[in-house]
């Protein structure tokens, strides 16, 4: 089967198309087919070497995916030969034609999604769903400033922070942005690359500011997000809930200077998002409410490109250009 191999990090050239052996189910494991392969920021960084937990060299990047289960291995009951799957997560990568997975890695595939749409789930709604509730615990009613809204993460994070009764700002740099993350349910969008959005932002909350920011680009918002919260959210009937302004960190390629004093007058809280980081617990709770809203199509996932799995090098470097809308997924 043809699989992308990486022999050495470096630029996108190092990823390279060659044929290898399929791989054969094991005890309890499965095989699925892969009929497209999601491109997510994590890979490009692997890819590069610059990441805390790097793979052993030669590897097949690639975590999301859809498409068909191939075969099952002995003690495999749940799963059956031709159903539709997504992955979040695989034993070999699914930058190939076809991926090993466990059981907790795949997920069923409503039929009302394409095997490009499935290969949206398995990182971005996850992350943005891990983001909003079991790190930033957002409550309905609440205002959330998605900061980078255009994107896959964020797009998801628009979609179920409107499904779960959240009022949502969002940025986006481009007119085709802004009119997307409109279409998925922002209440308000902002031109991030415009002089004074940030004051456009306040206005809107009529100087109060927000309760919550899902933060894709920390490196360059961070210090400015901690002027955007609003001072003891909720107040003190909720101080239990935790419920005061926090910046949910959920991307950033560089170190950033901060004020200490903007967290100190608000209360407020910066928060780590990892998602390797949540439980199996977690992450079966999470692909299991996104089982519901999928199927009542309150989420949906965008498509902004898709590549030939042979050009691989091409997706990674659209993926680090700014303007990308969505998604950008492999097709073996």
């Amino acid at each position: 089967m043809k699989a992308i191999r990486v022999t050495q990090f470096g630029p996108p050239e190092v990823l390279q198309s060659i044929e290898i052996p399929q791989p054969i189910p094991d005890q309890g494991q499965i095989l699925v087919r892969i009929e497209a392969a999601g491109v997510n920021p994590i890979d490009t960084y692997i890819r590069s070497g610059n990441y805390g937990r790097l793979p052993e060299l030669p590897y097949t990047p690639g975590s999301d995916g859809a498409g068909t289960v191939l075969a099952v291995g002995h003690g495999i009951q749940s799963w059956q030969p031709g159903q539709r799957v997504y992955l979040a997560g695989s034993l070999t990568g699914t930058y190939a034609e076809a991926a090993l997975c466990t059981p907790a890695q795949i997920h069923p595939l409503p039929e009302n999604l394409s095997f490009s749409e499935g290969a949206a789930l398995g990182i971005p709604y996850p992350t943005a769903h891990y983001a909003l509730f079991a790190r930033g615990h957002a409550q309905p009613g609440e205002t959330v400033l998605i900061h980078g809204g255009s994107g896959a993460v964020g797009q998801a994070a628009i979609q179920l922070a409107k499904a779960h009764g959240l009022h949502v700002l969002a940025t986006a740099g481009t007119e085709t942005g802004l009119e997307l993350v409109t279409l998925h349910g922002a209440d308000a969008a902002f031109d991030h690359t415009r002089l004074g959005y940030r004051e456009a932002i306040l206005e809107y909350t009529n100087g109060l500011g927000v309760h919550l920011i899902v933060e894709m680009l920390a490196n360059v918002n961070l210090a400015h997000d901690l002027t955007l919260l609003a001072p003891n959210a909720n107040g003190s009937a909720n101080a239990k809930a935790n419920t005061n302004g926090r910046v949910l960190v959920v991307g950033s390629r560089g170190p950033v200077e901060i004020n200490p004093r903007d967290l100190m007058l608000r209360s407020a809280d910066i928060r780590g998002v990892l998602l390797f980081n949540a439980s199996q617990a977690e992450l079966s709770s999470i692909h299991a409410e996104l089982q519901g809203s999928l199927r009542a199509g309150q989420i949906r996932p965008s498509i902004a490109l898709e590549f030939p799995l042979a050009d691989a090098a091409s997706a990674h470097t659209a993926l680090l250009t700014r303007g990308v809308n969505g998604k950008i997924v492999l097709r073996p």
